[in-house]
């Protein structure tokens, strides 16, 4: 791998269920996986293909909490990531930014969220090596959550 390639999934849907009792909340996600943006319209493509996510046969990533603990502003939650086929655990830490009126009437809040993966756990395993040394696409998938949740009373 010669240099990290950010990327983004433009459609995607989610829930955020909060409880004074933390381990009454509860996250899911649904990601389109034919949405996925990384600013270079080949990539995409090969990376919708078979050789990657193969969103024929796969269309959707999901995520379902299975466990969530509040330390002050920070979380931890713990789930079940289904991808290609396959469902892991993941672990996801992050970070409250902040509760505010979204200036018409409702409240909103941002948060954050990190985890790493490697593609090869969800059976990602295509590996083209570089000429000279190291690989086209690395192992490992760093993912980053910034989240704006509408609050609902």
């Amino acid at each position: 791998m010669v240099s990290r390639v950010r990327g983004r999934f433009v459609r995607l849907s989610g829930e955020i269920v909060t409880d004074t009792d933390p381990s009454a909340s509860s996250v899911v996600a649904e990601i389109d996986l034919a949405s996925i943006d990384t600013g270079n319209a080949d990539r995409d493509e090969d990376l919708r293909s078979a050789n990657y996510l193969d969103v024929a046969r796969y269309p959707t990533m999901a995520y379902r909490s299975t466990a969530v603990r509040v330390a002050g502003d920070r979380f931890t939650i713990d789930g079940d990531l289904a991808l290609h086929g396959v469902t892991r655990p993941v672990q996801l830490t992050g970070e409250l930014h902040g509760i505010r009126a979204n200036g018409k009437g409702g409240t909103v809040a941002g948060l954050g969220a990190t985890a790493e993966i490697d593609r090869r756990d969800f059976g990602i395993n295509l590996t083209i090596p570089i000429p000279g040394g190291g690989v086209v696409v690395g192992d490992k998938v760093a993912i980053t959550l910034e989240i704006e949740a509408n609050l609902a009373d």
